[in-house]
């Protein structure tokens, strides 16, 4: 029944908390979503995936969910989800949802209920193991946000299992009750009419049932993949999703997948298979990782990068599909990390990124504030941040005994915080965000770079992003074509082709800071421009002497 309309479709991530404020209370809120719907739809986005908006303790900003049926006050009621549904469908924008079923709030009534007893409904839907002959923890398993992910309850004389915070506990998919609840809830969201789910750490969902210990040199805090990540059942249960609810809908999904190469995203993408349309991958997101992961200052190799995008953008030709992005709310912003952000070079570079990822096949995800090349946050002091990640990275790396300023850097360059700054309306004070007090603290560019003077400017990176959707829609080449990298060993210049039927088009982006020559084989000379960063670029493609961080699509 799908009619894989998200191949044509261009995604915009709305982190709901920090997008518009309509009460004052310094948190965003779905009629914030409504106000700004125009905005969303002059940038010419299909899809609006929203971050978790049900009802939540907020411990890790909603990704803790305490009843999948509720709306959270703190972001409006569930009939102002229906009104945002129906005015979004009325601009043709479809609706996804955050999907949240690898654990639960420990504030949520299946887990009170579980920790009572070893011998009621619920006791089995979370991962319960009993303490070693010592009393100690059943593994030796870290939690993603730092210390073990084991937590003993005096009730049960048990540990559970929280491959995140402690307040995350993990469902027992093993439980056919837990995946049957999680069908029925996922059938009221459809039913309602949303279009779709962004399936958060989805590969972590099935657990080897024998439990091993991680070895003694692995990551801690990533050290449950090796009973965790994609599991031995995980493609069952994906594809008894699909048949219970999934197959039902013409709706689009996207799985979060963590230590997910390109080979195993081919089992949870190719349709024949019936599991999930697209998946999030890490390779790009792990170019610039250091023995803290991603906090760390290590810039990552433009040939790097080419090499992990060519890798999935071949493996997954024909057999799935790419989801593709730069950012999300997990991550820094984009122009800061792979661009250039300084002020000569900002728009340009992040022109240039957008280029780069919209031309490639796949759906692309624009995160908020992206369009308009929002940078890292420079906050002056540590106790700005908000993020349970960044929190449990400093005491790690300060009890590594890492310098102060050291850990300073790593976060600025990558604490989840950096894209989750309200989103700047305009250059006031409050950035036409609130007018109360926000949650976290608004970026100090806010006066400068905000939508409103994007809006104001034709050359803005906001119109940039326009027209490339706008290319997306015209050509079909974007969406069908076959890619072929050219010049596949330049050091400053990544660039490909795509190819449908007889027609070519020639996606050409530098990395550089300086000007660099670059030659294109001599068949395409002669195609014409379709799209630059800089106003003067060359019309008819030939050799060209690009400029910093230039990006060229031609059409032959």
């Amino acid at each position: 029944m799908s009619g894989k309309w998200w191949k044509k479709s261009v995604v915009y991530q709305v982190y709901p908390q920090s997008f518009k404020d309509t009460t004052g209370s310094g948190m965003g809120d779905l009629n914030g979503i409504i106000e700004k719907l125009p905005y969303l739809s002059q940038l010419g986005i299909d899809v609006i995936w929203l971050n978790p908006i049900y009802q939540s303790p907020l411990v890790d900003n909603g990704y803790d969910i305490s009843d999948y049926l509720a709306i959270n006050p703190e972001y409006g009621s569930l009939s102002d989800f229906k009104t945002l549904l129906a005015k979004a469908h009325e601009l043709g924008i479809k609706i996804i949802m955050d999907l949240v079923v690898n654990h639960t709030s420990d504030q949520h009534d299946w887990f009170k209920q579980s920790c009572e007893r070893l011998d009621n409904e619920f006791s089995d839907f979370y991962i319960w193991k009993d303490p070693l002959p010592d009393g100690s923890e059943p593994t030796n398993w870290g939690s993603t946000f730092g210390g073990s992910a084991w937590e003993y309850v005096e009730s049960r004389g048990q540990y559970y299992l929280h491959l995140f915070a402690k307040e995350q506990p993990d469902l027992n998919w093993e439980n056919p009750k837990v995946r049957q609840k999680i069908y029925e809830m996922m059938t009221v969201w459809f039913d309602l009419g949303i279009d779709g789910f962004r399936m958060d750490v989805i590969s972590l969902i099935s657990k080897r049932q024998d439990y091993p210990d991680a070895p003694d040199d692995a990551v801690y805090t990533k050290s449950y993949y090796i009973g965790a990540s994609n599991g031995p059942r995980v493609h069952e249960f994906l594809h008894e999703m699909h048949e219970e609810v999934l197959g039902k809908y013409d709706i689009m999904t996207v799985g979060e997948t963590a230590n997910t190469n390109s080979d195993q995203a081919i089992f949870y993408t190719d349709p024949a298979r019936e599991e999930l349309d697209m998946v999030f991958h890490f390779d790009h997101m792990h170019l610039d990782y250091g023995p803290f992961g991603k906090f760390s200052d290590v810039r990552f190799k433009m040939s790097d990068l080419r090499d992990v995008m060519t890798e999935w953008q071949e493996k997954l030709a024909g057999r799935g599909w790419n989801s593709l992005y730069w950012s999300n709310h997990d991550q820094p912003r984009a122009v800061t990390r792979f661009g250039n952000d300084s002020d000569a070079y900002r728009e340009v570079s992040a022109k240039m990124l957008a280029t780069l990822l919209h031309m490639m096949q796949g759906t692309p995800y624009i995160y908020q504030g992206e369009e308009l090349g929002m940078r890292n946050v420079k906050f002056d002091s540590l106790d700005q941040y908000r993020d349970i990640e960044t929190f449990a990275v400093y005491e790690e790396m300060l009890a590594a005994g890492e310098p102060l300023e050291a850990i300073q850097r790593a976060i600025f360059l990558k604490s989840r915080d950096n894209a989750r700054s309200p989103f700047p309306w305009d250059g006031s004070e409050k950035s036409g965000f609130t007018t109360g007090q926000p949650w976290i603290d608004f970026s100090p560019d806010n006066t400068t770079i905000n939508a409103a003077a994007a809006l104001a400017d034709e050359d803005s990176v906001f119109y940039h992003y326009q027209k490339l959707i706008a290319l997306r829609r015209k050509y079909d080449v974007v969406s069908d074509g076959h890619y072929e990298l050219i010049n596949a060993t330049d050091s400053d210049v990544y660039g490909y082709m795509r190819t449908l039927g007889d027609d070519k088009l020639i996606v050409i982006c530098s990395f550089s800071d300086h000007k660099v020559t670059y030659q294109v084989p001599d068949d395409l000379f002669g195609a014409k421009l379709l799209l630059s960063n800089y106003a003067d670029s060359a019309e008819v493609l030939g050799t060209l002497e690009l400029k910093p961080y230039e990006a060229l699509i031609y059409l032959k």
